[in-house]
């Protein structure tokens, strides 16, 4: 190997500063990932139509640039998606979540170790996401009817959900997506189940240690502990009756409950405060106030005497890809649409972003992993839960499980069982499994943009993009020769497991796909340069990317969880850097193995 290393080309540097400008976005969460992902490829289809590479015409780049819309990765991950959904909305999944409750019931760490084993196995088919999704209200009522706090489990069920994601080319969009560059840069295919035993092997290792170890790690947040209950921005409006139009405010405050936070001075009758739901309640009955328009809570006080339906308070979180992500009270229009009441807003805890405004409650956009306060008829709150993809999380039943869950099974074992056995690719199994739950019905027409998310969308095609130019400007080479110089001395165990880590530390501060478009072509050149087979580099690229454990912004069931177990930024460290160290040794050993890498 050469000892000097050669001056990278114009393009190469270009393409690894848009790279890093990339990261950089991601991470400084100034701007959305979508926004983000359509400028890349802006500046990849414009840098390559006013400086194109050495023997392409300017045409060349502009299709470089967009080919991710087209490209079988991304057909295939929306197709995955619409699967999905079709379980979830089906509640074809449900049964599983009810044996559960039954489990839990007979003994809390039987109950922690089949849940852990249960979310393992779906997320195998599943993607995380939609699992997450499913578990979550389950261990939220588990911990209300005497479990383990919610605190202590969700974490540990979502360590769990991610590494039985990484265990198959389909548990994740990830690992699609390295699969797919990988063949397209000429490694054979990957049947659905390749490298499940070396994931299975490495998750007998880490289990001891999310089972029994990760809990102990975590605090209990649980009201029942002492623990702070979640507090809510809620934006009163006090009645002409109100004391606080006829006293002094010092009195006023005087007689709030200790724990409510006045954010600002009323205006216009109008009063910000941060509080507790309870304290938000007595809040309301000193000042003569409502959390929301008067005229819409004399609307439910008379719909309620006119139909006896009793008025409900629900905690509803706010997922990934609901409808209500980037609007606000007053735009999400939820009292026309399902009648219901927006009392207070729980803002999941952003260190990394400024605090919110005092007029947060009305105007600031919801966000994922945020949890609404709502009032209303349960009908209307599980309508809204149903329409607007969110989570029930306290106050409300489960939505019941309809008539077309076994069809959905059916579906979904026939578009996967084929591509596992190797006889159609996942490609095609998949679309034909995604058009059967449109047609069927266990996917609604209108609803599918419910299914698919616009962010994975945008985001794959520009992962792709990325993974395109710096592979084809000589970024990629120029890189993998850069990290050969610190890696020739090392044996292979010592190379697979630098190279996981080098992407784990990219997927926990960025993107996961990104990291994946980026570290594949890497991985690729690489192998030639140390005389290493490309498959198990190809594959350390792949784990690495799963391991998204260490951070919150790591992955978005990380963000899902934050606000429901009342997480802090120092818990995920805590319990992901120790199970990040298992992972990293585990299964570069074991790559070592499968491969002779002696």
């Amino acid at each position: 190997m050469n000892v000097l290393l050669a001056t990278p080309s114009a393009h190469a540097i270009g393409a690894m500063l848009l790279t890093a400008a990339m990261f950089y976005g991601f991470v400084s969460g100034r701007a959305r990932v979508e926004i983000i992902s359509l400028l890349t490829i802006s500046a990849i289809a414009l840098g390559l139509y006013w400086f194109p590479l050495p023997g392409r015409s300017p045409t060349d780049g502009l299709k470089l640039a967009f080919e991710g819309f087209g490209h079988y990765a991304l057909i295939t991950i929306c197709a995955l998606m619409v699967l999905g959904r079709g379980l979830v909305t089906t509640g074809a999944l449900e049964p599983a979540a009810r044996l559960l409750t039954r489990v839990w019931r007979f003994n809390r760490q039987v109950g922690l170790l089949v849940t852990l084993l249960l979310a393992f196995g779906m997320s195998m088919m599943v993607n995380d996401t939609p699992v997450l999704v499913l578990m979550l209200p389950v261990m939220a009522a588990i911990a209300a009817n005497g479990g383990m706090p919610a605190s202590r489990t969700l974490i540990p069920v979502n360590s769990a959900v991610l590494i039985g994601g990484m265990s198959t080319t389909i548990g994740t969009s990830t690992n699609l997506l390295v699969v797919s560059i990988a063949g397209d840069l000429g490694l054979p295919p990957m049947s659905v189940f390749h490298f499940t035993p070396i994931v299975l092997l490495a998750a007998l290792v880490a289990l001891p240690f999310i089972w029994l170890v990760m809990p102990r790690l975590l605090p209990d947040n649980s009201v029942a502990a002492g623990h702070e209950p979640r507090r809510f921005i809620a934006l009163l409006r006090l009645g002409e009756t109100s004391v606080a139009h006829d006293l002094p405010w010092d009195q006023v405050a005087a007689r709030l409950p200790a724990d409510v936070e006045i954010l600002a001075d009323i205006s216009a009758g109008r009063l910000p405060v941060r509080a507790s739901h309870a304290a938000l309640e007595e809040t309301m009955r000193i000042l003569g106030a409502t959390a929301a328009p008067t005229w819409l809570m004399e609307r439910l006080a008379s719909g309620y005497a006119t139909t006896g339906e009793d008025l409900i308070v629900a905690e509803l979180a706010v997922t990934k890809d609901s409808p209500l992500v980037g609007r606000g009270v007053s735009s999400a229009n939820v009292a026309e649409l399902y009648n219901v009441a927006i009392l207070g807003v729980h803002r999941a805890e952003r260190p990394w972003i400024a605090p919110p405004v005092a007029d947060a409650a009305t105007k600031n956009p919801f966000d994922e992993g945020d949890i609404l306060l709502v009032a209303g008829a349960l009908a209307g709150i599980e309508r809204m839960a149903l329409a607007e993809n969110m989570l029930v999380l306290d106050g409300a039943k489960e939505l019941p499980r309809t008539s077309k869950a076994p069809l959905a099974l059916a579906i979904m074992a026939a578009a996967v069982v084929p591509a596992s056995f190797g006889l159609v690719p996942i490609a095609i199994s998949a679309l034909g499994g995604a058009i059967a739950m449109l047609v069927t019905g266990c996917v609604r027409f209108d609803r599918i943009s419910r299914a698919l998310s616009a962010k994975v969308v945008v985001l794959v095609a520009a992962s792709i993009a990325i993974g395109r130019i710096v592979l084809e400007s000589g970024a990629a080479t120029w890189l993998s020769e850069l990290i050969a110089l610190g890696l020739q001395f090392l044996p292979p165990a010592g190379v697979l497991a630098a190279v996981m880590l080098f992407v784990t530390v990219l997927t926990n501060f960025a993107s996961n796909t990104t990291a994946a478009a980026v570290g594949t072509p890497i991985a690729f050149s690489l192998g030639h340069q140390l005389a290493i087979p490309v498959e198990p580099l190809v594959l350390a690229v792949l784990f690495g990317c799963n391991l998204c454990y260490a951070t919150p912004v790591a992955y978005q069931t990380n963000m899902l969880i934050m606000s429901a177990g009342d997480y802090r930024f120092r818990d995920y460290t805590r319990t992901g850097l120790p199970l990040v160290a298992i992972m990293v040794v585990t299964l570069s050993g074991l790559l070592v193995l499968r491969y002779g890498l002696y």
